[in-house]
Order: structure tokens, then sequence, then C-alpha cells
């Protein structure tokens, strides 16, 4: 084999190393709609399983990334009150200075500002006791009516091909160039090898 020869063996062998990977890549979501080849259905990876993606990432959301009983212990951290106490506050002070004379004038006219006060921090008192209760009912109730598996699994089973790919493509577009540098790498080192192969045997 000449000079001319080896390096164009060299050059196709390091360009089929890159196409056959990018045909690779290309068909995790290529072609989108099934369609046969001699009695062979051909259907990317991705749309083919869809569905079958959709249900293994619902329980995995359902079951392991979003538990119900860490939301809930999130939920009715007493920190999360404390949080919101200037705005309860704020609501409370609010009513008993405003609201409470168009709701119940006479007992307006008999409070002053020190029961203004005394019946606000009461009511703190009250919402601090009853605001985990509340919240651990809520979330019960909710765990019930809501279901996380099942609604993860139909958005995901009712993407379009398109985004799914231009998602997937998001995350892994690095990688999938990578792999197809690889491709190219073993498909040179390979052509490298069949040349050097050749040149010792002759």
């Amino acid at each position: 084999m000449n000079l001319t020869g080896s390096i164009i063996s060299i050059l196709l062998s390091t360009f089929t190393g890159w196409v056959t990977t990018w045909i690779a890549i290309k068909m995790l979501f290529h072609p989108r709609k099934p369609f046969k080849i001699l009695g062979i259905t051909i259907q990317g990876i991705f749309p083919k399983n869809q569905r079958l993606i959709a249900e293994k990432l619902g329980q995995v959301v359902g079951k392991e990334l979003l538990s119900f009983d860490e939301i809930e212990q999130k939920v009715t951290n007493p920190e999360n009150l404390q949080k919101l106490r200037p705005d309860i506050e704020q609501h409370i002070d609010h009513f008993l200075r405003n609201k409470l004379k168009d709701v119940f004038p006479m007992l307006f006219m008999l409070i002053g500002e020190k029961t203004i006060v005394q019946l606000k921090e009461a009511f703190l008192v009250e919402l601090e006791t009853l605001f985990p209760v509340l919240m651990k009912s809520y979330m019960g109730k909710l765990e019930k009516d809501l279901d996380l598996e099942k609604i993860v699994t139909e958005k995901v089973a009712n993407f379009s091909s398109e985004k799914l790919e231009d998602i997937l493509n998001q995350i892994t577009k690095k990688e999938f160039k990578f792999l197809e540098f690889i491709g190219a790498f073993f498909g040179l080192l390979i052509g490298l090898i069949e040349v050097a192969v050749t040149f010792f045997t002759r």
C-alpha cells in the first residue's frame, strides 16, 4: 500500500468511526414514527420506549425523589411559621384595628390598645399550636388526592418526541459530541493499525 492509499485508508476508517457513532446517537431519537423494512420495525429507542421511560421516571419521582413525609416535615417545621409571622401579625393587627369595628362595632368600642395587643398575642400563640396540626392534616389529604407518580408519568408520556429530544440534547449535548469524537478516534486507531499490519506483512 502506497502513502496515498494509506492516508485514504486512515481517513476512511476515521470517518467510518465518526459516522457510525453519529448514526447510533441519532437512532436514539429517530425515526420518530415506526416503519418496517423487510418485516423489521425500525423506530428510535426513546420514541419507542417513551411510555416505559415515563412510567419508570414516575416511579422514581413518586417514591424516591419526592416523599410526602419529607415534604410534610418541611411544611410543618416551626421555622416556616416564624418566617410567616410578620405577615400574619400584620394581618391580625389590621383586623383588630380596622375590620373588627365593622364586624363587631360594640365590642370594638369596649377594647383599647392594651386589649388589642393581648388579643393579637393570644392569636399568634394559638396559631403556633394550630399551624403544624392543620398542615399535617392538609398533607395527609393531599397525599390521597395527589398521585405524583401518575402525574409525572402522564406528563412525560405526553411530551412530543421533538420536546423529549430537545430536553435530552440540552442535558447530554457535550456527552454526545464526546462520543462522536471517541468514535472518530477509534476509527483512526483502527485505520493506523490496519496500515501498520499491511506495512509489516508485505
